[in-house]
């Protein structure tokens, strides 16, 4: 008897704990977003611990393309606050650009650098810019999505020289 309750003792200990140590996931939706939820199905801010993932948000609210730019910025800044995280703690980009060719996509993402130099000042996050034929959003030039860690923006630190002049 005692060898079949001890494995099945340790074994509901272990599952116990394991769900225990498991992080909550929350699902969050910043105010003119909450049909994506329940409309579209996906969420557009999910924390898992301290661990927060941002959807793809259109640049779509604007009368030019930096403008359109600069208003998604702005959203996933409004996006990261719902989670309790900062611009200063986004650890990821990843933006996709309509673009027909690769002069064409060079193009497109000039506004989205000046744009990004106003929100990431210093301890810029990685980034991967991909150019593609469409997005959802019809009209959106750009969509950027993020990840952050809550709380890495205040203990950030680079050591990266500059590059000599050629």
């Amino acid at each position: 008897m005692r060898r079949t309750c001890l494995p099945l003792f340790l074994c509901l200990v272990a599952t116990n704990a394991a769900a225990q140590a498991a992080p909550a996931r929350e699902h969050f939706a910043p105010p003119g977003w909450e049909g994506s939820y329940h409309g579209l199905h996906y969420t557009p801010v999910l924390r898992i611990g301290d661990r927060v993932i941002v959807s793809g948000i259109p640049a779509s609210e604007g009368e030019t393309d930096e403008a359109k730019i600069r208003w998604a910025f702005q959203q996933l800044k409004a996006h990261l606050e719902k989670a309790g995280a900062t611009m200063e703690d986004v650890v990821e980009l990843q933006s996709f650009h309509v673009s027909r060719d690769h002069d064409d996509f060079r193009k497109r993402v000039e506004p989205v650098l000046k744009v990004h130099r106003e929100f990431f000042k210093d301890h810029y996050p990685a980034w991967t810019a991909v150019g593609t034929t469409a997005l959802f959003s019809k009209d959106a030039p750009m969509e950027i999505r993020a990840e952050a860690i809550v709380g890495s923006g205040a203990k950030a630190r680079a050591s990266i020289p500059v590059p000599a002049a050629k």
